[in-house]
């Protein structure tokens, strides 16, 4: 296992496009990092820097410390496991995860070779088709197989390069779940690529956000849900995504303070008002599980946020959870931050909506004019020229963050004494 650092690196090619702009990460031993972002944002060609397949234009990228830029991807002991699993459809199972070995000439006797090949199986659940062909085995086992061989190498680091993107949505489940436990179990350091933001906040133990080649925020998955460093994070993270409803600060009439909306007035918290006090317009970050129908709350819980009515176009219902629909009229001075926006997360574009989660047992429907509750004290408040989210308390986030790197040692820990 190894720790992995990038300092300020940069990919230009050769029409001097930054690909890559100046990232700078510092990856532990034994941790599960995610690059996730957009196509395009310069994941994948980050990825292909770090094993070899790709120059770096400046920067430093070390391996345990050691400088490694110049190093051919077979001297950097990292094994990869590709989008397209990159099987040999002549060999069988057995062999396919034996490859590596068979490569280190006279290094593992047959022994070991079987040893090894049995041990990932497995660990995989592949030994009854060990003697089987690639193309005799479904998505999902394929992957296994790949993942198998990247395990035999024993290398310093896994890195995965859309690992799932070619499997249906319940094969990604079942196999995300496999990909965690597997890496929990051999505390190996590991770099995955998605642009899924499911996988990268159920898999990762740091999440690095990433558009148009720039690094825009590294932190827990936790900490980038609920402290999120500007606008293009706390969109791309969630899903549903986070509502952005235009508004302004001010007094109200009986001397609170409310943010201004075009679906009616939102009394806030203080702390969150100062943030906003003084600016022409900003972008309320409301999730729709900040919401829910009033009608389904007690007098306690309403008392701790604030009530909208508005009318619903349409609803939802899903069994265990139930969205409502909420249109209402753009304000034109942030119309253009969102378009561009949508453009960056590769939407089609932001409507002019919100998503309210609601209780299942929640009666309103299209067409009501319902009484929605909201939890003002988790609403951000985002600067639309800039993005920035004005109300981030980066001592919290860091905090979150903290704690998961606490949880993930402890984890390991429990894991190495299963082993022993």
């Amino acid at each position: 296992m190894a720790s992995i650092t990038l300092k300020n690196i940069v990919k230009k090619y050769d029409d001097g496009f930054p690909a890559v702009n100046d990232i700078s990460i510092d990856i532990e031993d034994g941790e599960f990092v995610i690059l996730v972002g957009p196509s395009g944002c310069g994941k994948s060609t980050l990825l292909r820097m770090i094993v070899g397949l790709e120059d770096i234009t400046s920067g430093e990228l070390l391996i345990d410390g050691e400088r490694v830029n110049e190093k051919a991807p077979r001297e950097r002991n990292l094994a990869m496991v590709f989008q397209n699993y990159a099987l040999y459809p002549h060999l069988t199972v057995f062999e396919n995860i034996a490859f590596p070995m068979r490569l280190a000439k006279g290094k593992f006797s047959e022994d070991e070779v079987r040893q090894k090949v049995n041990r990932a199986a497995e660990m995989l659940e592949l030994t009854e088709h060990l003697e089987r062909k690639p193309a005799n085995l479904s998505g999902g086992q394929r992957q296994r197989v790949a993942m198998g061989r990247a395990i035999v190498r024993e290398a310093n680091a896994f890195l995965f390069d859309e690992p799932l993107s070619n499997l249906d949505a319940k094969l990604r489940g079942q196999m995300r779940s496999e990909i965690a436990q597997l890496q929990r179990s051999l505390n190996t350091t590991s770099v995955y690529v998605t642009h899924d933001q499911t996988e990268a906040m159920t898999l990762g133990d740091r999440v690095a956000v990433l558009k148009k080649g720039e690094l825009q925020q590294i932190a827990s998955p936790r900490e980038l849900y609920e402290q999120p460093a500007n606008l293009f994070v706390a969109g791309f993270i969630g899903a549903p995504s986070m509502n952005f409803l235009p508004g302004t600060v001010q007094r109200s009439s009986t001397g609170s303070t409310v943010l201004s909306t075009p679906l009616g007035e939102i009394e806030l918290p203080e702390e969150t008002a100062r943030a906003g006090e003084g600016r022409d317009i900003v972008l309320a970050g409301i999730r729709p599980e900040f919401f829910e129908d009033a009608a389904t709350l007690d007098s306690a819980r309403k008392a701790r946020g604030s009530i909208l009515r508005a009318q619903l176009s349409h609803t939802e219902w899903l069994g265990n959870e139930q969205y409502a629909y909420v249109p209402y009229e753009n304000d034109p001075r942030v119309a253009e931050a969102l378009q561009n926006l949508a453009h960056e997360m590769d939407a089609d574009d932001l409507r002019t909506q919100l998503v309210v989660s609601v209780d299942a047992t929640s009666r309103v429907r299209g067409g009501d004019t319902a009484e929605l509750w909201v939890d003002t004290r988790r609403i951000h408040l985002f600067d639309p020229a800039t993005g920035e989210n004005l109300t981030r308390d980066a001592e919290a986030g860091a905090e979150l963050t903290r704690m998961a790197a606490e949880d993930r040692k402890r984890d390991a820990e429990r894991m190495a004494g299963q082993h022993n």
